[in-house]
């Protein structure tokens, strides 16, 4: 199943004035994708209350590109429409957008290296030579026995003075910092934000944002120097803008360069917290749907993933390596989730939404493959959509208890006004709604 419910309200008992949170994981492209999909299905599925009009949102990462522009009221369907270059209110992002190169960082770092490499052979020279005459007779006996008797352990005797005396005029920076911080610059994110926010006339400050479209919006990201989360929001730290807050909680540690603010370098927001959705109960969030996008693969030997490649071990290094942070990531989320399950003072509900253990499909998608953002956005549609028909006997009487109504057959009608059922294969018919005795909504 790709739906977890956390129940712990009375459904009975009709909640007034509920406060309903989204909170987006990260996901990077593909998993920003997946979820673009799976949004415009729950927006489908939503029929009273869209994504746009939740009170609280929270965007880790990825899920903060999604977040930010949902919160200013622009829905999941124009943002994929901008996927394609086909939205009048959002710009396409550009693969110059995502893969800007960091250059200023690959110049100068090396040059600095190519300067102090440069005073610093001579000074090397120099020292050795002194050392050499210094320690003429012992380096002497040493090569003799060398040459007497070829070994490694005499080869060594002879170098390790040289290699010592070298070391220790060593004046240089540790090698390492001469590499670049990241490979890639996300500073272009901010700008795609900031500039598509001024495009529609909307602030680009937290308070602001708060104040013209009544709901909050929070941005977390990790301070890199002190490996502490941070909240950006109109009651929590407001020292950046919204876009640069999306570029901070962005900037994926090794691919990114850090994003500097304030003289303050942020990572990515996954590097503390999966979902944080701890801060939403702090901000007494009754209604909590979180959305997770990356949970690890279930392959058992008897199943396979593809043709003979009966293991993930099989498939390289970049599946072990994505095996391996869906699973951290999810872990996490999983302890949190578990912990909310024991906390007496949380009485309102969650609805955790991923991916279904076996989509081989989507785990085959490199998270960073940019021209594959289609393929994901769809995956994530059907994704969702299947999970939506389900568990829709569980999710009805739970939304209605906050004046959720439901409408299953916008979930095609959407589909197919967007496209999404061209893009790799048909979307399915509704299975079995009509049979069910289940109300749903015109």
């Amino acid at each position: 199943m790709g739906i977890t419910l956390i129940q712990k309200s009375d459904l009975n008992r009709p909640k007034r004035n509920p406060r309903v949170a989204l909170v987006l994981c990260g996901g990077a492209i593909s998993g920003g994708a997946f979820k673009l999909g799976g949004l415009i299905a729950l927006n489908s599925f939503l029929a009273n209350r869209k994504t746009t009009d939740m009170n609280l949102y929270l965007g880790i990462s990825a899920g903060a590109f999604l977040s930010a522009p949902l919160s200013a009221g622009i829905p999941p369907e124009e943002l994929f429409l901008s996927i394609r270059g086909e939205s009048q209110k959002i710009g396409q992002f550009k693969p110059s957008d995502f893969y800007y190169p960091n250059w200023k960082e690959w110049i100068g770092k090396s040059y600095y290296a190519f300067r102090d490499t440069l005073s610093y052979v001579p000074k090397v020279t120099m020292g050795n030579a002194r050392f050499i005459r210094r320690n003429q007779r012992r380096l002497k006996a040493l090569a003799d026995d060398l040459i007497k008797k070829p070994s490694y352990k005499n080869l060594e005797l002879l170098l390790e003075p040289l290699i010592l005396e070298t070391l220790e005029t060593n004046e240089l920076p540790p090698w390492y910092s001469y590499l670049p911080s990241g490979m890639f610059d996300n500073s272009r994110i901010e700008r795609f934000m900031r500039r598509n926010l001024e495009r529609n006339g909307l602030p680009n400050t937290f308070r602001l944002m708060n104040l013209e479209r009544n709901n909050e919006l929070y941005i977390c990201a990790t301070n890199l120097n002190t490996a502490e989360g941070v909240v950006f929001g109109h009651d929590e730290d407001s020292s950046v803008t919204i876009s640069q807050a999306v570029q901070a909680s962005t900037a994926i540690p090794g691919f990114f360069k850090p994003a500097r603010f304030n003289d303050v370098d942020y990572l990515d927001a996954g590097v503390r917290k999966t979902a944080n959705i701890s801060l939403m109960v702090k901000k007494k969030a009754d209604l909590i749907i979180c959305y997770n996008p990356f949970r690890p693969f279930v392959n058992t030997v008897a199943d396979g993933i593809t043709g003979e490649l009966r293991s993930l071990g099989d498939m390289g290094f970049l599946s072990v390596l994505n095996q391996t942070f869906r699973t951290l990531l999810h872990t996490r989320l999983r302890v949190g989730l578990e912990k909310l399950k024991m906390d007496p003072s949380f009485k309102g509900d969650v609805i955790v939404i991923e991916p279904r253990e076996q989509d081989a499909r989507y785990f085959n998608i490199n998270p960073i493959a940019f021209w594959d953002r289609t393929e994901a956005a769809l995956l994530g549609f059907k994704s969702v959509r299947a999970s939506l028909e389900q568990n829709y006997a569980k999710l009805v009487p739970l939304l209605r208890a906050y004046g959720m109504e439901t409408d299953l057959d916008a979930l095609r009608e959407n589909a197919m006004s967007l496209g999404l059922d061209s893009y790799g294969g048909r979307v399915e018919p509704l299975k079995n709604v009509a049979n069910a005795g289940l109300r749903v909504v015109t």
